[in-house]
């Protein structure tokens, strides 16, 4: 009996650290598994590589970084840009609180959000020496859609 005490015992504690091991590897395969990632050499390359790449990133951005989630309208979007300003079509954010984005990576950098200066299109963007952050939430995504469709 004692045998079978200390072996049921050893089970629970070995199924126990498994568990402990493996569930939060699954959680994470589970969050991440509809997030693409991309890097271009251009504006002009990611635009042609993927459609889902904003038509008002400048051709002419370079190193650009992207990500995106499969399953809605979660985006990012890094590049250095020739000059120091936002493209054309851009408008000033004009003191309204940019909502945080709702992906990450590793590239782009936590708290940017408390720097947006504009939208571009359904994207909010900040700009630093040269670098463009931009990001769209799912939310935005949907009501850009539902505007186009009109």
């Amino acid at each position: 009996m004692r045998g079978v005490l200390i072996g049921a015992v050893v089970a629970v504690a070995v199924l126990g650290v498994a568990g402990a091991v493996a569930v939060p590897e699954a959680k994470q395969w589970y969050d991440g598994r509809h997030e693409q990632t991309s890097s271009y050499a251009t504006g002009k390359d990611a635009k042609a590589e993927r459609e889902s790449v904003p038509r008002w990133l400048p051709d002419d951005a370079t190193s650009v970084e992207y990500a995106m989630r499969t399953t809605g309208g979660e985006r990012l979007l890094k590049a250095t840009l020739a000059d120091d300003r936002l493209p054309a079509s851009c408008e000033p954010l004009d003191g309204k609180k940019a909502p945080d984005p709702e992906i990450s990576a590793s590239w782009f950098p936590s708290g940017t959000e408390n720097g947006a200066k504009g939208r571009c299109g359904s994207y909010y963007v900040a700009l630093a020496d040269h670098t463009l952050y931009a990001w769209q939430t799912d939310r935005d995504w949907v009501e850009e859609n539902r505007r186009s469709a009109q």
